[in-house]
């Protein structure tokens, strides 16, 4: 196995048939696109053991025209979004490879997947199809291979994504003073945020991050936009900072339209969901878990536990085995244009999710 999936020579021939309805080596391979756009290929199982997942996401930060020409620097390898999750997408694809190449048979039906939707604005729009249509209720296992290094993720940071809009007519800056500006509306929402208490466990933490309006410098502005995100590993956390942040919100709307009592101007507050990712947990004791460690532990790999944001958010707000474990390798500069890989013992990632995988089919 240690052949078949290291970063040298490829494990079937350029020219085998990997993913098709025939399969190069006698094993079927099912590829089709779901409705929201997700690409599966499932490979059956032998008997009638549980359906696992093996997954990597398809999509980036940067937007479309992004020039996502590869490069070289020594041993590196540089593009946007190489590590994050062209590396995870490429151990997805070397398993697949590798139970091809050794003809391995499992009990249970493996899917091979690329999901869409997982960054940002995303939602995980891909999971949640997957979760609450295509896949409903019969995924056993979800196994999600995302960026570099040898992290074992256990826990789901949720997170509450809102775009915040105070709004009103706006007016000449001398001739009109006097009305409620959206622009200080959304000054004291922020300071009132800024204020806000949160546990330190588990981990809650807010921001407001990107903030917009007006249209001239001698101007009321019609409007103020803010962008804010708020997570924590647990979702009552989540949940009680969500119902605070609220309050604060109200609270500057009515404390500018206190500002000018002899105005009839008043400012709407209009909350967008820009996203919402679930919380939830597993404890380290689970199956999927500890069958994640033991595989890395076979390699002579440490693997820590701990609580991210990634395409398992779904399936363990659902109570479904997950986790996400890293692709391998080390991987600099995520989200950036100058995103680099370095391969550097890469091969391990890739053979700790293959021993993963038949681990959990075999059941």
């Amino acid at each position: 196995m240690v052949e078949a999936l290291g970063d040298g020579e490829p494990a079937v021939r350029p020219n085998d048939d990997l993913l098709s309805k025939k399969g190069g080596t006698g094993f079927p391979f099912l590829v089709f696109m779901d409705a929201e756009g997700n690409v599966i290929a499932e490979r059956p199982g032998t008997g009638n053991g549980p359906l696992v997942v093996l997954s990597g996401h398809l999509d980036t930060v940067f937007p479309e025209g992004t020039n996502v020409k590869v490069r070289r620097e020594g041993n590196r390898i540089l593009a946007p979004g190489i590590s994050d999750d062209g590396r995870g997408l490429a151990v997805v694809l070397s398993v697949a490879r590798a139970f091809q190449a050794a003809r391995i048979q499992t009990n249970g039906t493996v899917l091979f997947i690329g999901t869409v939707g997982e960054e940002g604005q995303g939602n995980l729009r891909g999971m949640r199809h997957l979760f609450e249509k295509e896949l409903a209720g019969e995924v056993d296992y979800f196994i999600s291979v995302d960026g570099t290094g040898f992290g074992t993720t256990n826990a789901a940071v949720g997170s509450n994504r809102y775009r915040i809009s105070y709004k009103g007519p706006g007016g000449h800056s001398y001739g009109a003073f006097g009305m409620p500006n959206p622009i200080h509306a959304m000054g004291r929402a922020i300071a009132l945020i800024g204020e806000l208490q949160v546990p330190a466990q588990p981990k809650t933490t807010f921001s407001v991050s990107v903030v917009s309006g007006g249209t001239s410098v001698n101007s009321i502005p019609f409007e103020g936009i803010m962008e804010m995100d708020m997570r924590s590993e647990e979702p009552a956390p989540l949940a009680e900072l969500d119902a605070k942040v609220r309050r604060a919100l109200q609270a500057a709307l009515d404390a500018e339209h206190a500002r000018w009592p002899a105005s009839r101007v008043r400012l709407t507050l209009e909350i967008d969901t820009i996203g919402i990712r679930p919380a939830g947990a597993q404890p380290e004791s689970a199956p999927i878990v500890q069958t994640a460690l033991n595989a890395a532990k076979a390699l002579g790999i440490e693997s820590d536990t701990g609580a991210s944001s990634t395409d398992s958010n779904i399936p363990i707000s659902m109570g479904i085995p997950a986790i996400t474990i890293d692709g391998g390798g080390r991987g600099t500069r995520s989200h950036a244009l100058d995103e680099a890989f370095d391969p550097v013992n890469s091969w391990q990632g890739s053979q700790r999710a293959l021993l993963l995988a038949i681990a959990l089919a075999q059941q």
